[in-house]
């Protein structure tokens, strides 16, 4: 059978295309993603999974050394996870990521946990509004895609 090229392949930016393998990764630890995810104003997480027994594991995707040392908003997402990870291809300098934080090697296809951050346990309040955050998220985007006309609502 033909194998059809991947559109997606095309137009993604880098850190699409790791967030696309860690969560392909993630599921295989029966964790459920959702990417582009914000937890509070002025933050937004790469990718946000939920574990089965209720765990936020936060994963945010550098695709260069460029990219990270630009970025200083990642220091406030660890606050809003169980546990929190780096996703980097292969070429990154690993060496420049904080201790302490995990780290996820990747690419568009699949991933591998190298190294897994010290646990933290959220508030229950947070792990709440964390779950809703997720859900509500998950669930306007599957209706957008049922209904691409049908906009928000006014939801959001």
């Amino acid at each position: 059978m033909p194998q059809t090229a991947d559109p997606f392949l095309s137009t993604a930016q880098a850190g699409q295309l790791l967030a696309r393998g860690v969560s392909r990764h993630l599921r295989s630890h029966d964790f459920v993603c959702v990417e582009e995810v914000v937890p509070t104003r002025g933050l937004r997480v790469d990718v946000m999974a939920l574990g089965p027994k209720g765990e936020v594991w936060i994963v945010e995707c550098k695709s260069s050394r460029a990219d990270f040392t630009s970025d200083t908003k990642w220091q406030g997402y660890p606050e809003w996870c169980d546990r929190y990870f780096f996703a980097v291809d292969q070429e990154f300098p690993v060496e420049i990521l904080p201790d302490g934080t995990g780290l996820i090697l990747a690419d568009s296809y699949d991933a591998e946990i190298v190294r897994m951050p010290d646990a933290q346990t959220l508030a229950p309040a947070r792990r709440k509004k964390m779950h809703m955050t997720f859900a509500r998220t998950a669930a306007q985007r599957l209706a957008a895609l049922r209904d691409p006309r049908g906009g928000t609502l006014g939801i959001g």
